[in-house]
């Protein structure tokens, strides 16, 4: 889950909720500029946390009662493996995909970890089988997961409030085309983002969240409870393209 502090208590974003944010932003990405198997790609990138269910987390809290925010976790083999079962049952080009986001996600500590060393290398002899069967070449597949880590990377920014006040520019990653792309406020609960990647000049997202008032908890069976008990509220955020031209009025 995500979870950001605010003055009035714990907002929550859950890890399913932030994969569908994800997923309408690419719902929106320039039509030439989309793999061929496209609805393959929006599923994958919806649901490429889907493995994360906060409520049936064992350990959702952190030693002083708060809970537990997604880049507190350690590496969780148990946790990796069921993701990768739950793609390769929807098919192997999902599962190609989320195969590369566990990589991308465990790289850092498979340089530590022997155990996240030992399944990354598992996880890139099963790319190499499943690219040979799709016939797909590496370089598209890594074109295609840039496309699914630069959603994740702008969705988890909007999650976390992270967009800046006066027009600042924020870096969300590197695209496909591996130019770096920025987002900045373009009024009220407006965005822009530039190079603009997407079909439209203007679209809406959203994300569901829940505010906990109670700052503490004494087992994750509590947070669990209050979870549920919580207010569900949504954030809505308008993109706009800021140099789209302004149509001419009919004489």
């Amino acid at each position: 889950m995500i979870v950001n502090y605010t003055k009035k208590g714990w907002q929550v974003v859950t890890q399913r909720a932030h994969g569908i944010l994800a997923a309408q932003l690419a719902a929106e990405w320039k039509i030439s500029k989309r793999p061929g198997r496209w609805m393959e790609t929006l599923l994958a990138i919806a649901e490429h946390d889907d493995a994360e269910e906060e409520l049936d987390g064992q350990n959702l809290l952190t030693r002083t009662g708060g809970p537990v925010n997604f880049n507190m976790k350690e590496f969780d083999r148990a946790y990796y493996e069921k993701l990768s079962l739950l793609t390769i049952t929807k098919n192997r080009y999902i599962a190609l995909l989320i195969s590369l986001h566990i990589e991308f996600l465990c790289r850092k500590e498979a340089e530590t970890s022997t155990k996240a060393k030992t399944f990354l290398k598992e996880q890139g002899i099963l790319r190499q089988k499943w690219m040979h069967e799709l016939k797909l070449k590496e370089k598209e597949v890594l074109r295609i997961y840039d496309l699914l880590e630069w959603c994740d990377a702008c969705s988890l920014l909007l999650c976390q409030d992270l967009v800046q006040p006066e027009k600042r520019k924020l870096e969300i990653s590197t695209g496909p085309n591996k130019k770096p792309y920025f987002v900045l406020q373009a009024g009220d609960q407006k965005l822009t983002v530039t190079p603009w990647p997407f079909e439209t000049e203007k679209f809406v997202v959203h994300f569901e969240w829940r505010l906990m008032y109670q700052l503490q908890f004494t087992s994750s069976a509590e947070f669990r409870k209050e979870f549920l008990k919580a207010e569900v509220r949504e954030t809505t955020w308008e993109v706009v393209h800021k140099t789209a031209p302004k149509k001419k009025n009919k004489v």
